[in-house]
């Protein structure tokens, strides 16, 4: 048989075998390697015992998670009912920014946080005009909490305002018609079939604080450590065992929440969507009743808070990057080309970082795009939740236990036949960038191939179509803006990770725009770290553009 011909037949089975062989060398030799530093059933006793770890570390992390779930519920149900009740101008593009928490870096979070409420922050200057202040607001437990709503309030504003559209208006107006009040109806309609969106949004919103690193590392000082940043102090202490043993543990607790959150989001996508969904009432125009008045002035309450809420640390950012003691100035970006031009070799520079951030966003993509459409074909037609399940763990599994493992493994090396194969620097970035990634192809990708007609594919078959081709000619260009949302979303991860980063780029010249954020974050002014971090935010607003172009798909996944 001809080896072109073989090749193109046994395409899709080669792939797959890349592909897995790519997820074990990337992903589950690190996660094996963590496990294997962590020692025997007492090293996790040790820790399940000590008083520390199991009420300051873990406990608190889990208080300030459920804290900040409260809260980011709080902040995004009404927001999720005014995108579901409500028509007015700039309504989509609101909707749009529900994305964010996926393209938006953890540490322009906290970097806008520290711009807008801390000691020199815009906020202590506006209150400064009529006298009052300076606050200090910063580096305790409200901080961290009120930081985490803002990244994770848009999240559950996007879960629940999906299933509210969801709600087929006939089964209200069947309940009013039978004499229910609006409140019965809510109560017993409504609530119901918006419930497991809820919990959805708030579990999710509990895994991603219980595994938050960069926020609580800048706005929490030295009395709040969570999980990820006590086993980020004991890597830079060079105490691997016991961190290894802090995050298997809670990685484990983060597998189970996800679980929980598969189960629910499986629910959700059984349910099938309104064939007639409510009807959206104009915000700037309608009734004029008392109740309708009332109702329309919290909104517009609402949304002032928001604004202030989740503009206000990005303005404070772009702000306090051009303004000085004396005014306006532009010598924290001088600084940063001053610094890039004649800084040492061993001082962080803002040129090498916006490089390496595009270099590795670039790889990340070479890697992250096939790997998810490989394993979009194969979980399509395997079918089976335990392949989805392997292929997917990524998503729970945080980035500095990847980090720390492939620091571990890869970075240290693998001694094979006597010689250590060493994968460092650059290479072992991308690579950790590409686990976290290609999840988030998947994801768009996944929806899109199962809604192609079938007949589409057998027609071609039929024809004398391998299956390789097939994929190539017939289905890849049917789910090409899921492909491109997927690369968008690729490379806006890579460009914003932070967690396993921070550990590989210790000591090298591998630093991102993040790192290098991070690192200017501890100098005594905020200049320099506030104009890398507008950089990182018109790099990561292009990003978003694209993606909302493009459609992202992660909720319908």
């Amino acid at each position: 048989m001809d080896t072109g011909r073989w090749l193109e037949r046994h395409a899709l089975a080669l792939l797959g075998i890349a592909t897995s062989a790519l997820l074990v060398v990337l992903f589950y030799y690190p996660v094996a390697i963590v496990f294997a530093d962590a020692g025997g059933i007492s090293a996790f006793l040790d820790v399940l015992t000590d008083h520390f770890y199991v009420f300051d570390i873990f406990g608190f992390t889990a208080y300030q998670a459920l804290l900040s779930t409260i809260a980011s519920v709080a902040v995004g149900l009404p927001g999720a009912y005014i995108l579901s009740r409500y028509e007015f101008p700039g309504r989509r593009t609101i909707r749009s920014l529900t994305i964010l928490p996926f393209v938006m870096p953890s540490i322009l979070v906290a970097i806008g946080f520290v711009a807008m409420f801390g000691q020199n922050g815009l906020f202590n200057d506006i209150v400064g005009v009529v006298g009052l202040g300076p606050y200090s607001l910063l580096y305790n437990l409200p901080a961290i909490v009120a930081a985490h709503a803002f990244y994770n309030a848009p999240l559950v504003a996007r879960v629940t305002n999906a299933a509210w559209e969801s709600v087929d208006a006939r089964e209200v107006e069947t309940a009013r018609s039978l004499g229910a009040g609006r409140f019965r109806a809510f109560r017993d309609v409504l609530i119901p079939q918006l419930l497991p969106a809820i919990l959805t949004g708030a579990l999710l919103t509990f895994i991603f604080t219980f595994m938050s690193f960069p926020i609580v590392l800048a706005l929490g000082g030295f009395q709040y450590q969570t999980v990820e940043v006590w086993v980020y102090t004991l890597v830079q202490r060079l105490d691997y065992s016991q961190a290894a043993v802090l995050a298997i543990l809670e990685t484990s607790l983060s597998l189970a929440l996800t679980y929980a959150y598969l189960r629910y989001e499986a629910r959700q996508a059984a349910a099938s969507r309104a064939s007639r969904p409510l009807a959206r009432k104009h915000l700037l125009s309608g009734d004029t009743g008392f109740v309708e008045t009332l109702e329309r002035t919290g909104v517009a309450l609402y949304l002032v808070v928001v604004l202030v809420l989740f503009l206000g640390p990005l303005v404070s950012t772009v702000l306090e990057s051009v303004t000085g003691p004396s005014g306006f100035t532009l010598r924290y970006y001088q600084f940063l080309v001053t610094r890039q031009v004649s800084g040492a070799s061993f001082q962080t520079k803002p040129g090498v970082a916006v490089r390496n951030s595009l270099t590795f966003g670039i790889g990340t993509l070479f890697i992250a795009l096939p790997m998810g459409v490989v394993i979009s074909v194969l979980t399509r037609a395997r079918k089976s939740r335990i392949v989805e399940a392997v292929a997917m763990a990524p998503l729970a599994v945080s980035g500095v236990m990847v980090g720390l493992g492939m620091l571990r493994g890869l970075v240290f090396g693998i001694p094979i036949a006597g010689t250590r194969i060493q994968v460092s620097g650059a290479m072992a970035i991308v690579a950790a960038h590409a686990v976290a990634a290609y999840p988030f192809v998947t994801r768009n990708v996944s929806p899109m191939l199962a809604g192609i007609d079938q007949r589409t594919v057998e027609s071609a078959r039929s024809l004398g179509a391998t299956r390789v081709r097939t994929l190539i000619d017939v289905e890849l260009p049917l789910v090409a803006v899921g492909l491109a949302a997927g690369a968008a979303f690729a490379f806006a991860i890579s460009i914003g990770e932070f967690d396993s980063t921070v550990i590989l780029a210790t000591g090298s010249s591998s630093y991102t725009m993040p790192v290098a954020v991070q690192r200017f974050l501890g100098k005594q002014t905020l200049g320099p770290a506030t104009a890398m971090g507008t950089i990182l935010l018109l790099v990561t607003a292009v990003s978003f553009v694209i993606i909302d172009r493009l459609g992202g798909r992660w909720e319908s996944g």
